[in-house]
């Protein structure tokens, strides 16, 4: 392999990361010098393979923790960026089946895998690799396979957004039951990435948000209350229809592939907290302790939008946010959400909590589906008022992997 140089010559920082990305590359051959103690039990020594139609990750049953990380490319060099995805491909491989990274990073021999995974089982860790719509400027001549679908998200009323945590060139969603797996797998990709590019920002997510695969309860969120109950699960023809990309994209690369939006919405604990207990309802539209809607008695009921009380109100109220989020109140539309709760300590300015919710979702139109469904959100959901997003970010997800097939291939296809 090419070494990699920095453009004012051979540092000992490139040479660390060449000599990594080259250990790397010993995956193909099978080749690895240790091989962890596994003292896991259940899920946490359960793991899935990369390879496949379509990554994983996205209608994989949700994990209960996150590690969610962005990059920008720091190299011009597009030969960089496409053997980056290369080594990026063959070390997701390893990581998902719960072997550490193989060989040294000579010549100061550093192990190339960072060890604090050793002894932890597989935790059914999942890797999902995306390109947001800033890699498709004119750094290395892609913008002819940007995607009509990949927009560049508006600001909707209510975001306060950070900039330093929005946006990204790449992105790595890794997923696990235990969270030093996924941080594990995050750092090792981005020390893989030492003088190609630079992490822009990491969130971990603790406490999965959403039931994925209609054999999961529904989670509760910070709020309190059951989160996902009616989540798009696993129906072929529902999946086909409104999260995975057909051969009606615009770009082969992303046949079977899904866009991935991710917002950082910060929720407002202490102002929600004085709320009374029928005035949380009122906003969510469920009963608290059962997840039931408010015009049924148990969780999986059916919402009865049309439901009266004596009165002649709804019962569940207008501005609730299951019926702002409503399929039947959004022209029929279904987004597939996979967020995670979090907990970053407390504001600085404000001394109150910053925690909620890191709102991960995918879909094959993030105008119509997610775009049209959050602006109906900004303008009547109650919820809204108990919460900020400080972040928010697109990807396109390409689909999976099959035979030496690297991630993104397509996108140095002719």
């Amino acid at each position: 392999m090419t070494e990699r140089r920095e453009p004012n010559g051979v540092t000992r920082r490139s040479m660390l990361a060449a000599s990594a990305l080259a250990s790397v590359a010993t995956v193909k051959l099978g080749r690895h010098d240790e091989a962890p103690t596994r003292v896991a039990s259940g899920h946490l020594d359960e793991h899935y393979r990369f390879a496949g139609r379509r990554q994983p990750g996205i209608t994989t049953p949700a994990q209960d923790h996150l590690a969610f990380a962005a990059f920008d490319v720091t190299s011009l060099d597009r030969g960089a960026l496409r053997r980056l995805l290369e080594h990026w491909t063959a070390a997701a491989h390893e990581l998902m089946a719960g072997r550490p990274l193989p060989g040294s990073a000579a010549p100061w021999d550093a192990p190339a895998d960072t060890g604090e995974a050793i002894g932890l089982g597989p935790a059914r860790l999942t890797l999902t690799f995306g390109f947001g719509p800033s890699l498709f400027d004119h750094r290395f001549g892609l913008r002819h396979k940007r995607p009509s679908a990949l927009i560049d998200l508006p600001r909707f009323p209510g975001d306060a957004l950070d900039r330093g945590r929005s946006g990204g060139d790449l992105c790595v969603q890794a997923c696990a039951d235990d969270p030093q797996v996924a941080f594990h797998a995050v750092r090792n990709l981005a020390r893989l990435g030492l003088g190609t590019v630079a992490m822009r920002y990491l969130q971990i997510g603790t406490g999965r948000t959403s039931s994925i695969a209609s054999t999961q309860d529904a989670p509760r969120n910070l709020l309190g209350f059951k989160d996902g109950t009616h989540n798009l699960q696993g129906k072929p023809e529902l999946l086909d229809r409104w999260v995975f990309c057909g051969p009606e994209t615009d770009q082969g690369w992303m046949v079977e592939g899904s866009y991935l939006i991710a917002r950082r919405i910060r929720t407002h604990l202490e102002l929600w907290s004085s709320l009374t207990l029928a005035d949380q309802q009122a906003v969510i539209g469920r009963f608290r302790h059962s997840g039931a809607p408010l015009s049924g008695r148990h969780e999986h009921d059916a919402v009865d939008l049309e439901a009266l009380d004596a009165n002649g109100q709804y019962v569940i109220p207008s501005s609730a946010h299951i019926r702002v989020t409503a399929p039947a109140t959004n022209g029929g539309i279904h987004i597939l959400r996979r967020g995670f709760n979090f907990t970053d300590g407390l504001d600085p300015v404000t001394g109150e909590l910053d925690a909620g919710l890191y709102f991960i979702c995918f879909q094959r139109d993030p105008l119509t589906q997610f775009v049209a469904l959050q602006e109906n959100v900004a303008a009547q959901d109650a919820l809204s008022r108990y919460t900020t997003a400080t972040s928010s970010a697109i990807f396109a997800c390409p689909g999976g992997v099959a035979g030496t097939t690297s991630i993104g291939a397509g996108l140095f296809s002719a």
